[in-house]
């Protein structure tokens, strides 16, 4: 059998999304491959479908013991015989599985990268004939990555020890430039095939909400979305246990997620939001690695996180199904000042005083774009994009700050008093200096400096201190000023030529709310919007089913069949094996477990409600 072939028998589809079949072409004509794609993008099969083909035994390294669990049930369910060998195995239990791997019984293993210093693990690799080496969550292996692993620096040491060097593969959904280039560098990947699909989840509307009352804004927004799974982010504990408090005291289903917790209760509680018993949980960052739950249709974050690589990927684990999620970030100036003391108390044991000024430098720079990114009028989505190189000329219109309605304000003379003030300042002072001398204020630090005493004193006080901090970070976005990416962010002159131009404007946007509530995209629609009154009746049968057989296999619901198959079902209401197969995410090996079960629930409904249109597409 062909990929395509394959892909139908295991996975139920009929064709590969965007940048899987080259990936895989390249792997099965034996060369090196790197794939940077987003969440939801299905990088997965871009290993999963070669490993079925080559010859020997696929090793997936990964980080994460929940992500292994998770796709080593989904495969097996799948037809694809694999296994995975961590830390939550006993001695017994990792003998038994080289045992059965020596002999040829799995086609896939997953392992964490620690495993590859392993005596015994080193010498099952040296008998067993290994096709080919995957690196998943290849940003690891990046001092510029935001999970950085030493581990990960082992990997290539393990595969120069091999008897004979399989195909190494690397997969990521977020590498700047910096860590894309250590990813080829450091695993030292031959002639490969690079495929970068862009990083644009379409189907996430991002949003940043500028709020001093956090906790209604969460209470009221969860309400309102009873009916789904979201994810809410914390910066500390503290925070995440009173919001828990606060929405379980509301009658919310909610649970909680930090370090702070012991083992057992995070397992439970983490199970409980993966197999739909509790639909929302408030977490630290420590919560969400590889956790493959499809239908999150909401991530909010209580505080900024530290960097735009950290709120891609937290915000990424909303919609991985493809259908519309919402991705908020509530944001607030004491959040900055969170982040800063959070950084500044970061465990750098182990490391040279030369590697923590590098890396102090780093997050200081990272901590200011995101900041930048809460500030923006700009497309918010475009900015994310910008950051990871994506360039993007057109605003997406399809974000919170392209749906809300600008008035334009000229401010070029007072943008003239500001530059005028950060020349007075000769570049000695930061953001807190220059607006307080521009608005006046009555400061001792002013005095202590001398501020007061500047022709630009005061010169802006008729605006607020807010007023005057976005004109600021507008001059910087433009080039007019520069900060530095010290954790002091000094104001310093930029190019300010074009201001000398009498036809250069600098022009603020001040927003003004759209009655639209954001998150409806605009031309498009959720799968489930395809659905009459009698779709949804449908629907709710099957995912009952789908929760019914889950408890059956120890399963989460999701590897079942995820809510965009069902959906489908509803629409095109499959009566034989045959149609049930033409349904997206139905596979030879699923159709035999379970395909007769759905399609006698469907046979019931259609019995029950002859006369009844399921879809809008009865219509068409």
């Amino acid at each position: 059998m062909d990929a395509r072939q394959n892909l139908k028998k295991y996975f139920g589809y009929e064709s590969f999304r965007e940048g899987q079949e080259k990936i895989i072409n390249a792997i099965l004509a034996g060369r090196d491959a790197l794939a940077i794609m987003p969440t939801g993008a299905g990088k997965s099969i871009c290993y999963q479908i070669p490993a079925v083909m080559l010859s020997g035994i696929t090793l997936v390294i990964s980080p994460l013991i929940s992500l292994m669990m998770d796709q080593v049930k989904a495969l097996n369910e799948a037809g694809i015989r694999a296994a995975f060998i961590n830390s939550s195995l006993s001695e017994a239990q990792i003998a038994k599985a080289l045992q059965l791997a020596e002999k040829g019984v799995y086609k896939i293993i997953y392992v964490a990268p620690e495993r590859l210093e392993s005596h015994d693990f080193i010498h099952f690799a040296r008998q067993a004939d290994i096709s080919m080496i995957t690196v998943d969550e290849a940003h690891c292996i990046s001092q510029w990555g935001q999970d950085f692993r030493p581990s990960y620096l082992k990997i290539i040491e393990f595969v120069k020890s091999l008897p004979k060097r399989p195909i190494v593969s690397a997969f990521t959904a977020t590498a700047t430039q910096e860590v894309k280039v250590d990813i080829l560098c450091v695993l030292n990947l031959i002639e490969p095939e690079v495929v970068v699909t862009g990083f644009d989840r379409k189907n996430l509307f991002y949003s940043v909400e500028k709020r001093k009352d956090k906790d209604r804004f969460v209470i009221e927004y969860v309400e309102k979305h009873a009916k789904e799974s979201g994810i809410i982010y914390c910066a500390t504990r503290k925070n995440v246990d009173n919001l828990f408090m606060l929405l379980s005291k509301q009658g919310v289903s909610v649970n909680r997620y930090h370090a702070g917790l012991d083992k057992e209760e995070r397992k439970q509680n983490q199970d409980d939001f993966i197999y739909d018993r509790t639909p929302v949980i408030v977490a630290t960052n420590a919560f969400g690695m590889g956790i493959d739950k499809s239908n999150v249709r909401y991530v909010i974050h209580y505080n900024m996180p530290q960097s735009m690589e950290s709120y891609y990927q937290e915000a990424g684990r909303a919609g991985r199904d493809g259908e519309t999620s919402q991705c908020i970030l509530l944001f607030s100036a004491q959040d900055i000042m969170i982040n800063k003391f959070l950084l500044e108390n970061k465990d750098f044991s182990d490391l040279s005083s030369e590697e923590i000024e590098i890396i102090k430098q780093r997050d200081a720079r990272r901590l200011k774009i995101m900041e930048n990114y809460c500030r923006t009028n700009g497309c918010l989505r475009n900015t994310i994009l910008d950051y990871f190189g994506e360039k993007v000329i057109k605003p997406c219109d399809n974000c919170g700050n392209c749906m809300k309605d600008y008035k334009k304000i000229d401010m070029t003379e007072e943008a003239k008093q500001v530059i005028n003030c950060v020349a007075e300042t000769r570049g000695r002072y930061g953001l807190t200096i220059v607006l307080g001398t521009l608005i006046g204020a009555n400061r001792a630090r002013l005095k202590e400096v001398g501020t007061n005493r500047y022709k630009t004193y005061g010169a802006l006080k008729k605006y607020s201190e807010s007023q005057i901090r976005e004109l600021i970070y507008e001059l910087i976005n433009q080039g007019y000023l520069i900060q530095s990416e010290d954790q002091y962010g000094v104001l310093k002159l930029g190019d300010i030529s074009k201001l000398q131009d009498e036809n250069t404007h600098v022009i603020l946007k001040v927003t003004e709310e759209k009655i639209q509530e954001a998150g409806k995209l605009k031309g498009k629609q959720r799968n489930t919007d395809k659905l009459t009154s009698a779709g949804y009746v449908l629907f709710d049968a099957l995912r009952k089913l789908r929760t019914d057989i889950a408890r059956e296999e120890g399963l989460p619901p999701y590897i079942i069949f995820n809510d965009k198959t069902l959906i489908e079902m509803c629409i095109k209401l499959p009566l034989d094996e045959e149609a049930m197969l033409d349904i997206a995410g139905v596979g030879v090996n699923k159709l035999q477990k379970y395909g007769q079960r759905f399609l006698a629930v469907i046979v019931d409904f259609k019995k029950m409600h002859q006369e009844d249109k399921t879809s809008i597409q009865d219509d068409a």
